[in-house]
């Protein structure tokens, strides 16, 4: 008579893990992405200890470079703030690249049509409440859809970052148009730009008074206690009284204000105008800011730096050594995948199955 046969390998959750065993496991996760990402610049025929020395180099070597890698990294911060409470309550949002491209084009209707009317302060002030507005609204439509109908947030919220473009691509050739057949928007006035604080727009000063928000928000109040409830168990949040649907509604319309700010930093403190591509894939990599800093707001920042350094000394390597950009966007996916399968492994392990002898006579 057959027995059921164990499977070859089966996955089974970790018990808690030592913080040191954990940090061991990402060091040795980025070492391993080092070792590998040596291989594409092999086969290029690149030097990959000349490659990695130009990438640190080109991002952190001057203040200037330092200045653009921060400059960087804020847009990346930002968005890893707004959807963290998303993703804490299990409610994914993968929209907020169009919550930034509604929040700048809000914040540029004013930089276009206001900026002789109003004065500096009050029409940035202005600017950031728009923008914060209709990032909110836009992240509460898939919101209200998910409460009453129990819709799909990830593909709602995924087409809907293609709507938003395409309002932005319209805005470019139709009514914002500046010269006629450039397609092109205006370039905001100074009035409408973003003061410089040590070097650098004043948006890194607004990401860290949101690293801070962040971290009151969902370990210091009630509605974070929610949100971490609905993450665990829907229904255990409804067995409790809670207000499952408004509870959604509320982190959603908090993380498109969020995303809508970071909008407006981008068009206001570092393009300077609106385009279809103004989120740029910020809203995309900053998945992975969140889920690689754990939902920790104060690890994100580390986080930020680092996808940041990878992007701005990529480009450097690209002209610096002539290597091809796609070869530094394989060297940069390299290191995100097996920092990401770190994770992986801090919560799971392998158990692959023994044969006995008695087994094997069998």
């Amino acid at each position: 008579m057959s027995e059921t046969k164990t499977p070859l390998i089966r996955l089974a959750k970790r018990a808690e893990m030592s913080k040191g065993r954990i940090y061991l496991i990402r060091i040795c996760s980025i070492i391993i992405a080092l070792i590998l990402g040596c291989l594409p610049m092999v086969l290029t025929g690149t030097n990959p200890f000349a490659a990695y020395s130009v990438i640190i180099q080109g991002s952190l070597s001057r203040p200037v470079y330092l200045k653009q890698t921060i400059r960087t990294a804020i847009p990346l911060l930002g968005c890893a703030i707004a959807i963290a409470p998303c993703f804490k309550m299990r409610f994914w949002n993968i929209g907020a690249e169009g919550q930034i491209t509604m929040g700048a084009v809000f914040s540029t209707y004013f930089a276009l049509f206001y900026a002789d009317k109003i004065p500096h302060a009050p029409l940035l002030i202005i600017m950031f409440l728009s923008g914060a507005l209709a990032g909110a609204l836009w992240a509460l439509i898939p919101a209200f859809f998910k409460a009453k109908w129990n819709t799909n947030e990830t593909l709602f919220t995924l087409m809907m970052n293609y709507i938003a473009i395409g309002i932005v691509a319209w805005l470019q050739g139709g009514p914002w148009e500046g010269r006629k057949g450039s397609q092109l928007i205006p370039m905001f006035s100074d009035n409408a730009r973003l003061p410089m604080v040590l070097g650098v727009n004043c948006g890194w000063i607004i990401a860290l008074v949101l690293v801070v928000f962040l971290y009151i928000y969902m370990n210091k109040t009630k509605q974070g206690y929610e949100i971490a409830v609905i993450g665990d168990s829907v229904n255990t949040a409804r067995y409790a009284g809670m207000n499952v649907g408004w509870i959604m509604m509320r982190t959603m319309l908090i993380s498109g204000a969020i995303s809508g700010i970071v909008g407006t930093i981008i068009v206001s403190g570092a393009n300077f105008t609106l385009y279809k591509g103004v989120a740029n894939g910020v809203g995309f990599t900053s998945i992975t800011v969140a889920w690689l800093s754990q939902l920790n707001s104060f690890a994100m920042i580390a986080i930020s730096m680092i996808l940041a350094v990878l992007e701005k000394g990529a480009n450097t390597l690209q002209t610096r050594m002539q290597v091809p950009a796609s070869i530094a966007d394989i060297i940069t996916g390299i290191l995100l995948f097996c920092m990401l399968s770190s994770e992986f492994f801090i919560n799971y392990k392998l158990i692959f199955r023994h044969k006995d002898k008695k087994e094997a006579m069998a």
